[in-house]
């Protein structure tokens, strides 16, 4: 918000989640494009990729230097993950770099909501009305684009791995066999939409919590002397527990990636 401006905390917070909306088609509604969240998550998913280049640039075969050591850990604690799970082929090929590109990205979104909410505004106010919504992962939008996106890579995968044949055989005749073909199709098409939907909303909700806490805990401290000691002890404390939710929601993410591809190769 601007600064002398004051709001009281229901239109503070609605300030801070308000989005830079953009119509894309007609009056918005469904095509409506979330230009802070798409702005960001581009600029992130450059930043990381810039990251490792920079590292692996530099990287030599003899003794790392600390951020070579720090991104083989990473690069070794990912493809565990990956081993530990896929077990249909050279997890190298696909499954890995995507898990890796997965959690550098989520994590790099989450990490945005350790960022004070008012300056990042009052720097983009001159962008948007409300200034930018820095946390991509908070947007529902965001989060379902991703999960889609790994969706429609297990369905790939799951034709690919069983031919068109066999995934329509398995469609309809699994679980309860040929004879019972609609209960079938009606436990797969459940199968099927639950897992982009818990896929999506589990990392939303908990970063949208997060972000909405962060600013309730920010509306406390401003309330005066005791607030704002009270709302700043208990600002850290959040901010502390949240980097644990941040890098555990970015895990969880990449790990039900690769549990779904792998699940995508399996027949039954």
């Amino acid at each position: 918000m601007a600064a002398g401006k004051e709001l009281d905390p229901t239109e503070y917070i609605g300030h801070h989640l308000t989005h830079d909306a953009v119509p894309f088609i007609g009056n918005g509604g469904f095509w409506t494009i979330h230009v802070d969240s798409l702005v960001v998550a581009v600029l992130l998913g450059f930043v990381g990729i810039g990251l490792i280049w920079w590292v692996v640039r530099g990287a030599t075969s003899g003794v790392p230097n600390k951020r070579q050591a720090f991104i083989e850990v990473l690069f070794a604690f990912v493809d565990d993950q990956a081993r530990g799970i896929f077990r249909h082929g050279d997890r190298n090929k696909f499954i890995a770099p995507a898990a890796l590109t997965v959690f550098v990205w989520v994590l790099l979104m989450n990490a945005m909501d350790f960022l004070p909410v008012d300056i990042i505004a009052l720097g983009t106010h001159h962008i948007s009305e409300h200034g930018f919504r820095i946390v991509p992962t908070a947007d529902v939008n965001t989060t379902f684009a991703l999960a889609l996106t790994v969706w429609f890579l297990m369905l790939y995968f799951s034709v690919a791995a069983k031919g068109w044949g066999g995934w329509m055989h398995e469609l309809f005749c699994t679980p309860f066999g040929g004879k019972l073909f609609p209960l079938n199709i009606l436990f797969n098409a459940i199968e099927y939409l639950s897992k982009p939907l818990s896929h999506s909303l589990r990392l939303y909700g908990n970063m949208y919590a997060g972000e909405l806490i962060f600013l309730l805990l920010w509306t406390w401290a401003a309330t005066g002397l005791v607030g704002t000691l009270f709302g700043s002890v208990f600002g850290l404390l959040w901010a502390i527990f949240h980097i644990l939710i941040v890098g555990l929601q970015a895990y969880i993410f990449m790990m039900l990636t690769i549990v779904y591809l792998s699940m995508a190769h399996e027949h039954h």
